[in-house]
């Protein structure tokens, strides 16, 4: 008697994903994957696939779905693959945006992007040909993880009533997307207020998202990784919302010309805007302007003129040491 082995299990990337309404979920990747769910139970979904050798298993949870995840993406060999994927979603009534020969991530690429009901984005996209620049399209770029006291908020994070750290503790808060949220102006406010109260002084509020040089018309339907926009503000909201609370030493590192479009008539851009809490203001440090410009002024209008000396509390010899602008000064005492 022969035993007979069992044929190899070919190999699968799993992904496990949170989903608040399971059955709408169903519905979403039954139509993007263009197969039925190999197991649909009341606390859990699975759809295995050949083509892509994929396993998506769906779990009921209130948590906000993606977390750490930036995007998960679909590569198919050619554009004939791509608009039978499409048409099954757009049939279904769901939308995509398309992009034609897209130059990202050092590839040009033809693609649509997707969110699934809990925003999850996907790109399904066929490969042209590599490129020798990185291209429009990135998804933001995180930097590393810093080992000082920091906290976050995702765009697609609920908005706290309250940071959960003691006052004056934290080195950075983060806002990635957070004004790109369909959020009152006054809870945004709230919250950038609860970062000046948890920072240390000197410590440094950052802002990342996607800002218009006018008020957008009606919500934002955006391509790509800004698929996930729910507001546009003004580029000024964001700098009148930290000088309001108080923060000092206003940077804009970014004010995006390289990924600037515009959709309805508005200017669209990637701001990066940093601010910092200001530090003691007891002792006093000289401090001399050293150019290029005749004359600068901060915050408070305190003018500093080229080459004079100037007595300024520590507090803000600290953000001019902490801002962009520090090879412009000579500090002439502690």
């Amino acid at each position: 008697m022969t035993t007979r082995e069992a044929p190899p299990v070919a190999t699968r990337f799993h992904v496990g994903l949170h989903s608040s309404d399971l059955a709408r979920s169903v519905r979403f990747y039954r139509a993007l994957l263009g197969v039925e769910p190999a197991k649909h139970l009341p606390d859990v979904a699975k759809f295995e696939c050949d083509h892509p050798p994929l396993v998506v298993g769906l779990y009921p949870s209130p948590q906000p779905a993606g977390g750490a995840l930036n995007h998960v993406g679909l590569r198919f060999p050619d554009s004939a693959a791509l608009v039978e994927v499409q048409r099954r979603l757009e049939e279904a009534g769901i939308a995509t945006q398309r992009q034609e020969g897209v130059e990202c991530c050092y590839a040009r690429q033809t693609k649509f992007w997707v969110t699934d009901p809990d925003r999850v984005l996907w790109e399904i996209y066929t490969l042209h040909d590599d490129i020798d620049h990185s291209g429009f399209d990135d998804p933001p770029l995180l930097g590393a993880a810093p080992a000082e006291a920091v906290w976050q908020h995702r765009l697609t994070d609920p908005l706290p009533a309250s940071i959960p750290h003691s006052d004056g503790t934290l080195d950075e808060v983060l806002l990635e997307g957070t004004f790109n949220a369909a959020l009152p102006a006054d809870r945004v406010a709230a919250l950038v207020a609860e970062a000046y109260r948890a920072l240390k002084p000197g410590g440094k509020l950052s802002v990342h998202g996607l800002v218009g040089d006018q008020p957008f018309p009606g919500p934002p339907k955006l391509p790509g990784m800004a698929s996930l926009v729910q507001y546009v503000p003004v580029e000024t909201e964001p700098l009148a919302a930290l000088h309001h609370a108080g923060f000092g030493g206003l940077f804009y590192e970014k004010l995006g010309d390289i990924h600037c479009f515009r959709v309805n008539g508005v200017e669209l851009r990637e701001l990066r805007l940093h601010g910092w809490k200001p530090g003691p203001a007891t002792d006093a440090v000289t401090v001399v302007y050293k150019g290029p410009f005749e004359h600068v002024a901060d915050e408070s209008g305190k003018l500093y003129r080229r080459g004079e000396k100037q007595t300024v509390p520590a507090g803000t010899a600290a953000l001019l040491r902490a801002g962009p602008a520090v090879d412009q000064f000579a500090f002439l005492s502690k």
